[in-house]
């Protein structure tokens, strides 16, 4: 089973965190770049954490673009596994930040929060709270 259909699968109620976790690592997401020339990921803000967007296919990405009406030009993104997306770009990101995968698609969208066992403990906002209650 892919991404897709493991977030579908948590959503219904027969999926398993751990299956989706495992597989959200494992996949390649597509990561379109900031529009402001920097080479930056493109993210937003939501809570106050930092949302990287990513998808799963081309075609969650190009509903993301006409979601935002630019779905007429060309958009560039990077291919990375979202293994390393969490573990070695959310580390180089200032405050909160996790990702959230096929943003435009209401029904089939997932949030990956900034939270241990998703993010590296040093990066995630529980982490404080989950070490204090492990001693």
């Amino acid at each position: 089973m892919g991404l897709a259909e493991e977030m579908a699968a948590v959503r219904d109620g027969s999926g398993h965190s751990g299956r989706l976790l495992g597989e959200f690592r494992r996949t390649a997401l597509l990561v379109p770049l900031s529009d402001g020339g920097d080479g930056g990921l493109m993210s937003g803000w939501q809570g106050g954490v930092r949302w990287i967007y990513a998808f799963t296919d081309e075609e969650a990405l190009a509903r993301f673009a006409e979601a935002r009406g630019a779905g007429a030009r060309e958009w560039e993104f990077l291919s990375i596994l979202g293994a390393r997306l969490v573990d070695a770009v959310i580390p180089t990101v200032d405050g909160p930040t996790g990702v959230a995968v096929d943003v435009a698609d209401e029904d089939a969208s997932m949030l990956f929060p900034p939270v241990v066992g998703i993010v590296p403990d040093r990066c995630a906002v529980d982490a404080d709270d989950e070490l204090a209650g492990a001693l």
